[in-house]
């Protein structure tokens, strides 16, 4: 049939305003050559029948460069003996990828989320094709990104061709995550719900760490948070707070009952005053139906939500961010475990040098102080291939289940004795040890 699909309901009808055709996702990642630069719409948004469509074609397409930050479900493409088409070239390394990159059977590009638009507009890494899943059209013939606007807006509006997953289950969402049904080249029919994630409960160390993190959060501060348990149980700790507001690259679930108990009000905030201004979500489908047509929440992507110009201006930011080690000088790894790659930079650079610079701002760094198997997160120097992350110049505080320590204009001996006193006591004499003879001290 050719025609623009509406949905009304369970219904579907076509508007011939716009001739599109829909077809199958072979068809539509037909238009896919070799040698073509692809986006693929990034997590819960993640399109799965244009992907696996995309990769069933290895046998006839070659050199295909997939860009990237994170995804969702399978990647068959970082996989034998579909890679053979397909060179990744990720912004984030992500689970359904780590293997292949860290193989050197794709590749990683170290640049903050708040940049990486700019290679997309100033035709640095100009997008052949773009693949997403959107809402069906508004009466207007406005689809929606729904979740994830993040790089994935500049990615849509630079591209050549859009091919899409047209999916009722995606929730219409506020902000500038929007495209014109006109522009889709090649629109496949999907109907099934989004990508969710439950998260387990959290750990004893988890909520140690959350509980230190909670108390350093004021009255009518701007938060920035990500996934996981610490996240989870810092909001957990904030049902007595008032007046907070959320700025942030990403939100979960651990803000509803925030928002439902009136803590969560941003009624503070210097930009976009009441609203959560994120450019993704990722968590359960009540987070995702909480999202759905709320004018309280905004979807903005990573250049605007990451521009530390826009998030200094909010009062007190306090931004929560995690890190793989930090050596005893400060220096926070967050995005490799040696030389082996296991997630990227991201906007934990943006998000704690913004927070630094707010009015009453707190860049926090929390973690446990062990790993899973016993081994010191705190360390002497950072291991050997391991990447920078955040410098020691722009850390402030670091929170482990041992403590909180505020490392701003502390010298090197300072630094050595906070970091040690909030460190795991089967590791702190052999630390002690090793900073006196690496760092000279008495």
């Amino acid at each position: 049939m050719v025609g623009n699909l509406i949905f009304a309901g369970d219904v579907i009808i076509f508007d011939m305003r716009y001739n599109l055709e829909t077809c199958s996702a072979e068809e539509a990642v037909s238009c896919i050559n070799s040698g073509d630069r692809v986006f693929i719409h990034s997590a819960a948004m993640t399109p799965k029948l244009l992907v696996d469509a995309m990769s069933r074609r290895y046998e006839e397409l070659e050199h295909v460069e997939v860009i990237q930050i994170h995804t969702e479900h399978e990647a068959l493409y970082a996989k034998e003996p579909y890679n053979r088409a397909f060179n990744i070239n990720a912004f984030f390394v992500g689970g359904n990828i780590r293997t292949a990159v860290n193989q050197m059977k794709g590749n990683y590009t170290p640049i903050f989320l708040s940049e990486i638009h700019l290679l997309f507009r100033k035709n640095i890494m100009p997008i052949d094709v773009a693949m997403v899943q959107i809402s069906p059209p508004d009466k207007h013939g406005f689809c929606s990104l729904g979740v994830s606007v993040d790089i994935t807006l500049p990615a849509v509006l630079t591209a050549k061709k859009i091919i899409a997953q047209i999916n009722p289950q995606v929730p219409r969402t506020h902000g500038d995550g929007i495209v014109h049904i006109s522009r889709i080249a090649a629109l496949v029919e999907c109907d099934e719900p989004i990508y969710s994630l439950q998260m387990p409960e959290p750990t004893a160390v988890e909520e140690a760490i959350g509980k230190n993190v909670a108390e350093l959060i004021e009255d009518g501060a701007t938060l920035q948070m990500g996934i996981g348990g610490i996240p989870n149980v810092v909001l957990k700790n904030l049902t007595n707070h008032k007046r907070l507001g959320i700025h942030t690259e990403m939100f979960s679930d651990g803000v509803l009952p925030l928002v439902e108990k009136g803590v969560i009000t941003g009624e503070e905030k210097e930009i976009k005053t009441g609203k959560i201004v994120s450019c993704f979500a990722l968590g359960s489908q009540a987070l995702y139906d909480f999202c759905a047509e709320n004018p309280m929440v905004h979807f903005k992507e990573a250049g605007y939500t990451n521009d530390t110009a826009i998030i200094r201006r909010n009062p007190k930011v306090t931004a929560i961010n995690s890190a793989i080690e930090i050596d005893l000088t400060g220096q926070i790894c967050a995005d490799t475990i040696g030389s082996r790659q296991y997630s990227g930079v991201g906007g934990q650079m943006d998000f704690i040098r913004g927070a630094s610079l707010s009015e009453g701002g707190k860049p926090i760094i929390a973690m446990p102080s062990i790993t899973s198997g016993g081994i010191s997160k705190i360390v002497p120097q950072l291991h050997h291939g391991a990447g920078v992350t955040t410098t020691r110049a722009h850390v402030h505080y670091i929170a482990t289940e041992y403590g909180v320590v505020d490392l701003f204009a502390k010298n090197i001996r300072e630094r050595v004795h906070l970091l040690i006193s909030i460190a795991h006591p089967d590791h702190q004499e052999e630390l002690m040890r090793q900073a006196s003879e690496i760092y000279n001290l008495k």
